[in-house]
């Protein structure tokens, strides 16, 4: 059966299968997205969960998370100020530095994503056994874990980032 499961993951079987699950957890993602208000593009969210994620992060260095030229996040950080989800603030040490920050506002619409998000996967999984979820949970959390270790997002070949 191993060489069964290699032959598999040679011939790009398991990818293609991961890739389909993935297709349904991002419909669902997007689902999430668009029941909420304001409604933004799915870069200015993620823009807004690292912000939350890590509070440090000022505009270049947001810039360079996202793989995305600082003009293009400064002008997703106008929209979210502008929409009330992001603050800037300065620095009284350095006047030049500016910290980003979600407000209470961004931390509610985030919220309400993930809310939303978290109950369409609940009714998607309710058809799956217990052992099958606690099986998925496992492998989630450790594709997570090898992800984040490996930094497995591949190079980008020059595509455009904005």
């Amino acid at each position: 059966m191993g060489c069964e499961q290699d032959a598999d993951v040679r011939e790009g079987r398991v990818a293609r299968q991961v890739t389909d699950a993935v297709e349904s957890l991002v419909t669902l993602w997007f689902a999430a997205v668009e029941d909420v208000t304001p409604r933004l593009p799915a870069r200015q969210i993620q823009a807004l969960r690292v912000v939350r994620r890590r509070p440090e992060l000022n505009l270049t260095a947001l810039a360079e998370h996202l793989e995305i030229g600082l003009p293009t996040a400064s002008r997703m950080c106008d929209r979210l100020v502008a929409a009330g989800l992001l603050r800037r603030t300065v620095q009284p040490v350095d006047r030049r530095e500016v910290q980003l920050v979600v407000t209470a506002h961004g931390d509610r619409f985030l919220a309400d994503v993930t809310d939303r998000l978290s109950a369409y996967l609940a009714t998607a999984l309710d058809v799956l056994s217990p052992g099958q979820r606690t099986a998925l949970q496992e492998i989630l959390r450790g594709f997570h874990e090898a992800h984040v270790l490996a930094d497995a997002r591949p190079e980008r070949g020059g595509a455009a980032g904005d």
